[in-house]
């Protein structure tokens, strides 16, 4: 067994393992939410001493603290941003309802490192204090939203570089086909006949709407409630401390944060993060059709549509050999609906909040950050090892528009809406061509039929 320390908290003494930078509340709070075993995300660790390292800073600057304490606590800050001390960072995910919990254990990781910095021992609170010196101007109230939209801005920048990639790949496709000409469907029945460059210019346009609503509600995420420190108020914090500490943020964080317009609105509303899950969920409706009309074009090759051939990354069977299957499509969908999932429950959390504050962050972030977590990993994979590799089998689409009935269409001009109709009836019934019935009845001439279907017709202006 393992050697402990004894610290004390508000609530008594707690026993602590003797080389942990954590302290009693977090050892309290690990006892408690036993939830989903994983920790803070890396990125809610890395804005959350972002935050103490500008408090710190802001108070150094108003000399609301002692400039020793000051520089021991940003050390301390820049030795978790280097990506030390992580393992540190011991409370659930999900766990007390506004994150008070993770709070404290990033006051007390930082402490204690502060202490050490200083020559002091671990656990010498009184030098050194979680509450007092590395919470100074903070409430969990203000900290948690920001670092919350922090995280969220971080990981969305990604989702951007991985979205962008996607449209590329889907552009450089469209491009490709642009030419290939094939049966349109509506209804999942037969319809006019379309290009192939033309659905996959569709896929590249719709994800650039999402990009376009991404730029918007990220520059909302960049107001933040930092300074607003209980319920809004301000409460424990000194004139000019709310323009430092955003100042110092924005250094640290390398984003353009702002002054929340409204600290009420910053705590009790979560209206931004709520909008962002909107967005992160429409564009994963839109991936998920996308990767739908994939698989259904693939499908086959033989007793399916087989309009297309997707590359293989593995095989498709254990038991059934040669076989591909869209694999990477039906991770995508599957990802799409857990995305569709967590926006479901990021909703009902932004709803849940009661008068000053509202304390369903941590299910929030937690499922904000897997959303985007999965998008900005798979998406470049998706990129690059199916859009780029797949392929058009023109032999059978060229097959399947010149069997098409749907063709008569493009005849309406030339024999009426009535008489097309009559031929196409009669094309499904007799299995004969558009074209040899057209001839037959004496309704166009070869050339004016010739004219009426070629590709520079039905390609039009495109």
């Amino acid at each position: 067994m393992g050697s402990f320390r004894v610290d004390k908290d508000s609530l008594g003494e707690v026993k602590v393992p003797s080389g942990a930078y954590y302290g009693p509340f977090t050892v309290r709070a690990s006892n408690q939410y036993k939830v989903t075993g994983q920790k803070p995300h890396i990125n809610m660790i890395r804005a959350f001493a972002m935050v103490k390292r500008s408090a710190a800073l802001a108070n150094k600057e108003l000399k609301v603290i002692s400039a020793d304490k000051a520089d021991a606590i940003v050390k301390a800050c820049d030795i978790v941003l280097s990506g030390k001390l992580l393992d540190q960072f011991i409370v659930d995910s999900i766990n007390s309802g506004a994150g008070t919990a993770f709070n404290m254990n990033t006051n007390e990781v930082i402490a204690n490192k502060a202490l050490e910095i200083m020559g002091h021992k671990i656990a010498d609170y009184s030098f050194i204090n979680p509450n007092d010196h590395v919470n100074m101007s903070q409430s969990s109230n203000d900290t948690f939203p920001t670092a919350m939209h922090i995280a969220i801005l971080m990981n969305m920048r990604e989702v951007v570089d991985s979205l962008n990639l996607l449209i590329t790949s889907l552009e450089n496709k469209a491009q490709k086909f642009k030419k290939v000409i094939k049966i349109g469907r509506t209804h999942l029945m037969d319809a006019i006949p379309v290009t192939l460059g033309e659905e996959f210019n569709e896929y590249a346009f719709s994800l650039k709407r999402g990009l376009n609503k991404i730029e918007d509600v990220c520059s909302d995420l960049e107001f933040v409630a930092l300074g607003g420190t209980a319920a809004g108020t301000g409460a424990n914090s000194p004139p000019g401390y709310k323009k430092l500490v955003i100042k110092y943020l924005s250094q640290i964080s390398g984003l353009s944060l702002k002054s929340s317009q409204n600290y009420f609105f910053s705590l009790q509303s979560k209206f931004e993060i709520a909008m962002c899950s909107s967005i992160l969920r429409n564009i994963a409706i839109e991936l998920i059709k996308m990767s739908n009309d994939i698989r259904l074009m693939a499908s086959g090759p033989i007793a399916g549509l087989g309009e297309i051939t997707i590359p293989a990354v593995h095989a498709g069977s254990s038991i059934m050999p040669g076989k591909v299957n869209p694999s990477l499509s039906e991770c995508l969908n599957m990802i799409c609906y857990i995305i569709v999932g967590n926006d479901i429950s990021v909703a009902l959390a932004a709803q849940a909040g009661q008068f000053e504050l509202n304390v369903m962050l941590p299910g929030m972030i937690k499922n904000m950050l897997d959303s985007t977590d999965m998008l900005k990993n798979f998406l470049p994979i998706y990129a690059k090892n199916m859009i780029d590799g797949l392929k058009a089998n023109e032999q059978k689409l060229a097959s399947f528009v010149e069997k098409s009935p749907t063709l008569v269409t493009l005849l309406n001009p030339h024999i009426g809406y009535l008489k097309a109709s009559e031929i196409y009836k009669e094309s499904i019934k007799s299995h004969k061509s558009i074209r040899k019935l057209i001839l037959e009845k004496g309704l166009m001439t070869e050339k004016e039929l010739d004219s009426a279907l070629s590709k520079k017709n039905i390609l039009g202006s495109k």
